[in-house]
């Protein structure tokens, strides 16, 4: 892919604007959907996104798998839940919030205490206006979370009698996940994950999958130079599904990956590291970073948290980074009722579509070049250096300069991203001109070759 190509596709495609309002439209739509990491919700969310990704393979594994050191589990649905008093009325509801349950729960129908109830509530006495977000996705449980607020009411009538329903099914079935290979011109591939897997929550669930959706758009356009593996799956039993499958494949062929996780809200820009943090990938992401946002928050595999655990783990060891807005677990609203509709906003996901991009196009254009003269080539004769030497350097001289330092740092070894690390230029102006000189012949690139 080069500049005038890369041009093109913005040229094509929705302007950033445009993407942003069209992924908070898609977040809207697909919020009200109850996810887990399996069942009908997310077969619901991936069937959304195949129709604006219609080369999305939709794929299942049997309950009861084994995957590596794991076990795939019982496929989980739910239709409805509540508490009731002893009027009927619905003082915790499914219908109005999907948080209102405990993930995974088991059926349930029948009286109960107040005191054998309180032992099932989830609250957040620190968030007293927010439903908390709580699973129980490997020991059978069942449970109900509601408002702090909620729960004092409840606890003035410790005699009360409630009416407990869970309409849920907890049985042998399947895990279901996404999977979009757009192809390029090599077989070597950049990865892009995101999880599909919190029920309604705008920025830590939903964010990533229309981010990664507008991307693979964006992809699809044009011949690129790379294949992108996009994956859509359960956050960790879904990755270590998919790994399972493909971990062969991957290792041979990943360049750089990135997860995608909490890029909605406008707070902040931030950058997880790979295991070793030396990658491509985190090279890339923090260079795009630093010119996005100067300030952007930069974290070890120490903070990890998402399925970076999973790509970087030993034996797997593919370079892979995570890039969000502000850090899963470090906005307030995180794994809460508050992380709403409101907290993602077109804007947001704008700025991470564009950070994207940026990466996208510098992998694309990160090449070895070689030169092929011995000591400096004459520039001047070749109308690319000032003929005149004067004591003032104008615009032309430090382009002139930038070209000279470029060419000193072609060597077969740096790539163009450190190349314009050391010298202090843009990666942008770099690579039309390294172009330009690998059409006078006095730069070859030395890195890229098309596999068969």
């Amino acid at each position: 892919m080069t500049f005038e190509l890369l041009t093109e596709l913005d040229r094509n495609y929705k302007s950033n604007v445009q993407a942003g309002a069209a992924m908070h439209s898609w977040l809207t739509d697909l919020f009200p959907i109850c996810l887990s990491i399996t069942g009908n919700g997310v077969r619901e969310t991936l069937a959304y996104i195949k129709k604006l990704l219609p080369e999305l393979k939709i794929c299942e594994i049997p309950s009861r798998s084994r995957v590596f050191d794991w076990t795939v589990p019982d496929e989980w649905n739910i239709k409805d839940a509540f508490v009731s008093d002893q009027s009927g009325k619905r003082i915790i509801d499914f219908q109005q919030n999907n948080l209102h349950v405990v993930g995974y729960s088991e059926p349930i129908d029948r009286e109960t205490s107040f005191e054998e109830l309180d032992k099932n509530l989830y609250s957040l006495p620190s968030q007293p206006t927010a439903v908390p977000y709580i699973t129980s996705y490997y020991k059978r449980h069942w449970g109900f979370c509601l408002t702090e607020n909620q729960r004092n009411e409840l606890r003035k009538n410790p005699k009360a009698k409630y009416h407990v329903k869970i309409d849920s099914t907890l049985k042998p079935g399947y895990l279901t996940y996404g999977e979009l290979i757009i192809p390029g011109q090599t077989q070597k591939e950049i990865l892009l994950s995101t999880y599909i897997c919190h029920p309604s929550m705008a920025n830590n669930e939903l964010s990533g999958p229309v981010l990664a959706t507008a991307l693979s758009q964006y992809l699809t356009l044009n011949p690129h130079r790379y294949t992108y593996r996009v994956v859509f799956v359960p956050e960790t039993i879904g990755s270590i599904t998919y790994l399972s499958q493909h971990y062969e494949t991957m290792k041979k062929n990943t360049v750089a990956g990135f997860v995608l996780s909490c890029v909605g809200d406008n707070r902040a820009y931030s950058y997880i590291a790979s295991r070793l943090g030396n990658t491509l990938a985190d090279r890339v992401a923090k260079y795009v970073l630093r010119q996005q946002d100067a300030a952007y928050k930069s974290y070890t595999f120490l903070d990890r948290g998402s399925d970076e655990r999973q790509y970087c783990s030993p034996g797997i060891d593919l370079p892979v980074c995570v890039i969000c807005r502000t850090k899963y677990g470090h906005f307030p609203e995180y794994h809460t009722s508050l992380d709403n509709l409101g907290l993602v906003t077109a804007e947001g996901l704008e700025g991470s579509f564009h950070v994207l991009k940026k990466c996208i196009y510098i992998l694309e254009e990160n090449k070895v070049f070689r030169c092929k003269e011995k000591c400096e080539p004459q520039l001047g004769r070749r109308d690319l250096y000032p003929t005149l030497s004067t004591k003032e350097r104008n615009e032309s001289g430090r382009s002139s300069q930038t070209m000279l330092n470029l060419i000193a740092y072609a060597d077969g070894q740096h790539d163009l991203l450190s190349i314009a690390e050391i010298i202090g230029a843009s990666i942008n102006e770099l690579v039309p001109m390294a172009r330009k000189l690998v059409e006078l012949n006095i730069l070859e690139e030395v890195n890229f070759n098309i596999d068969q």
